[in-house]
């Protein structure tokens, strides 16, 4: 984290991008309180409420995400490539998270096994998954590419490589943990 924008300078439509269980929803929770935005979890679009994870249709799933983006400001965590560009073309800043594996390995198993979280489905069901187990695996390198295509918009980017950057984010904007 070289130079850390100041907050206000990513407008009013902020995306945050990162790998699984780097903070993205509980930093989109922070942000959306601090500035009196709503926070939005791309998440809760793809899955099911009161399941443990069932992803909806793509086509439920994509109307989701197409009325939360038509709205004036929101602060919206999550990736998915496929409706990513729609995001894009609407954010007015781009927040990059990375984290390195093993914490996000301990992340994931905390929030599984009880731990309540931002972004969680409502009724909060979930298990351990071996698919979510290689999807992290699989994704370990994913935080470098989220950062670069970031980067290449022209939007404001505020860069947090890992936990000791994002902390201090929270400190510089002041942010408070939900």
């Amino acid at each position: 984290m070289d130079d850390l924008p100041e907050l206000s300078s990513l407008g009013r439509r902020i995306m945050i991008v990162g790998p699984t269980n780097a903070g993205k929803s509980t930093l989109a929770v922070a942000i959306g309180k601090k500035v009196g935005i709503p926070a939005e979890h791309v998440d809760l679009f793809r899955h099911a409420p009161q399941t443990d994870w069932v992803q909806r249709p793509d086509h439920e799933f994509e109307a989701l995400h197409e009325a939360a983006i038509a709205e004036p400001e929101w602060v919206m965590d999550g990736n998915y490539s496929a409706i990513m560009p729609a995001r894009l073309q609407r954010a007015t800043g781009i927040i990059s998270l990375d984290e390195a594996l093993w914490r996000r390995y301990l992340r994931y198993f905390r929030r599984t096994l009880g731990e309540r979280r931002a972004g969680g489905l409502e009724g909060n069901r979930d298990s351990i998954k071996w698919a979510m187990i290689h999807w992290l695996w699989h994704t370990r390198r994913s935080g470098a590419k989220l950062r670069a295509m970031a980067e290449g918009t022209g939007l404001p980017v505020a860069v947090c490589r890992n936990e000791r950057e994002l902390d201090r984010l929270y400190r510089a904007w002041g942010l408070t943990l939900p």
